[in-house]
């Protein structure tokens, strides 16, 4: 069980407004320099540095080299998971506000490496509402149909499968309902992607650390989507 010392450790680590701009910029699912951290950050690349070796000593982030680049990222999806359900529960208790991010950002997005936003929930309530998923122990299991049906898609199923969940809830902070994460749902953003129904937004926003996270959804992205689950009325096409 965390100890109360631990779990201030860590509660310290992501209360410095640098570190969390830095942690919410990953959770794009990208891996960054420092450089480009320290851009999101809106500080120096001593202090980016300074910053981003606490952050991996204390677990939050893993270091890739490669040649004469470091590449940052998220040490894993439960770090992932945890950061999302804290901007959750910061929403949840901040005063009523106006939202701040933009409706891009609430319309499509991604949690580290699966859809949020309105995008992710109705993709989640599809597959559902479809009778494709159906509840398991600790979250969800592909039926029949739905095999037959998200193989049709392109999603590789097998992949999925050798995540440590295979699909799981995870709730979408700005939307209050859930979104599917797990190896399924991060093969269904690896689909969308590789088929171009989803496209990043261009450009990288200095000070913005929620910038590389946003989608836009594409016309052909809308009508495959809505034929095989529904998803539609969103008003998310380019």
């Amino acid at each position: 069980m965390t100890t109360p010392a631990a779990f201030a450790s860590l509660a310290a680590l992501m209360a410095d407004p640098a570190r969390a701009a830095m942690l919410t910029a990953l959770l794009s699912g990208e891996a960054l320099t420092a450089g480009e951290l320290a851009r999101v950050a809106g500080i120096g690349a001593p202090a980016a540095s300074a910053h981003l070796a606490r952050l991996v000593e204390g677990g939050l982030v893993a270091v890739h080299p490669q040649g004469r680049h470091r590449y940052h990222r998220l040490a894993s999806a439960a770090v992932a998971a945890t950061l999302e359900a804290l901007g959750g529960l910061a929403g949840a208790v901040a005063p009523a506000r106006r939202w701040p991010h933009g409706e891009a950002f609430r319309s499509a997005r991604l949690c580290y490496d699966h859809l949020a936003g309105r995008l992710g929930v109705a993709v989640h309530a599809g597959l559902v509402g479809r009778g494709w998923l159906s509840p398991a122990a600790g979250g969800w299991s592909a039926t029949p149909r739905g095999e037959a049906g998200l193989a049709a898609l392109g999603i590789d199923l097998a992949a999925a499968r050798q995540a440590r969940r295979f699909a799981c809830d995870c709730m979408d902070w700005s939307e209050r309902r859930a979104h599917l994460a797990g190896g399924l749902g991060r093969e269904i953003a690896a689909c969308c992607l590789a088929r171009h129904w989803l496209l990043r937004l261009p450009g990288e926003r200095e000070g913005d650390p929620m910038a590389r996270r946003r989608l836009r959804l594409t016309p052909e992205g809308a009508r495959c989507l809505g034929e095989a689950l529904g998803v539609g009325g969103l008003d998310l096409a380019a």
